[in-house]
């Protein structure tokens, strides 16, 4: 996944993580569940860390969760971010059991709390890659 006209660092596209990453391009984001325990798992990884099994299928995320913690950004550590500062960046408790990473959308940095419920919602960052966001709801 390279792109000259995108100036931000691209995921890594591997057995594990494109179906990841292809899930997010259709706006329908999936996460790694255990074939053997049913543990769901993110970020993707070929063994699950709760039964050692290789096994895995792919589930559909509600996109629902809750604001663990966040940061606000006023230093772009990359050119490629000096547009998007400040940036604001949550840690999501999904109602899955996974946190994911990713950048708030349409949310006063007073109105941040821990538990604060947010949907995921996608930007289609280039045609080949889609980024998770989040919004309040």
């Amino acid at each position: 996944m390279n792109n000259p006209e995108y100036d931000k660092p691209m995921p890594p596209l591997n057995r594990d993580s494109k179906p990841f990453w292809d899930s997010m391009k259709e706006h329908n984001m999936r996460l790694q569940r255990c074939a053997e325990c049913g543990k769901i798992r993110h970020y993707p990884r070929p063994v699950c860390d709760n039964c050692l099994s290789m096994e895995y299928d792919w589930v559909r995320a509600t996109g629902k969760g809750k604001v663990h913690s966040w940061t606000i950004s006023h230093h772009a550590f990359l050119p490629g971010f000096i547009a998007d500062l400040p940036m604001t960046l949550v840690t999501v408790d999904l109602d899955e059991g996974v946190r994911i990473c990713a950048q708030m959308r349409d949310c006063e940095p007073e109105r941040l709390s821990v538990d604060l419920p947010v949907e995921l919602g996608y930007e289609d960052a280039t045609s080949d890659l889609t980024l998770p966001v989040f919004r309040p709801v």
